[in-house]
């Protein structure tokens, strides 16, 4: 007996891989979305540091502005270098200072 596939529907689900399930700053679910967003996905995506940790963009960014004089990560304090994945597999070394708050308007 053979069948026949008239249709057929396709579902899946994505999930971030990341050695923990919380964002260590926010502590917000990395599978759901920063406090700073609506939806999770593209708009919220998860950075990882050199040192393995992993956070919101949003969050990390904010913890970062809010550091005077050195940036570390908020879990080991080591000093904050984010982590580049290459296309060909390999991983790269990449830092990247957090850009500085807006500037106030004069009157």
């Amino acid at each position: 007996m053979k069948v026949k596939i008239k249709c057929w529907n396709g579902v899946a689900t994505w999930l971030w891989v990341a050695n923990d399930e919380n964002c260590g700053i926010c502590r917000m679910a990395f599978n759901g979305c920063c406090p700073d967003c609506k939806v999770p996905g593209d708009d919220c995506p998860l950075v990882w540091g050199q040192c393995s940790h992993c956070f919101h963009m949003h969050c990390i960014l904010k913890w970062l502005n809010a550091q005077q004089v050195q940036q570390h990560c908020p879990m080991c304090r080591q000093e904050w270098k984010f982590k580049e994945c290459l296309a060909g597999g390999g991983a790269a070394t990449l830092t990247i200072r957090a850009p500085a708050p807006p500037l106030d308007p004069e009157p």
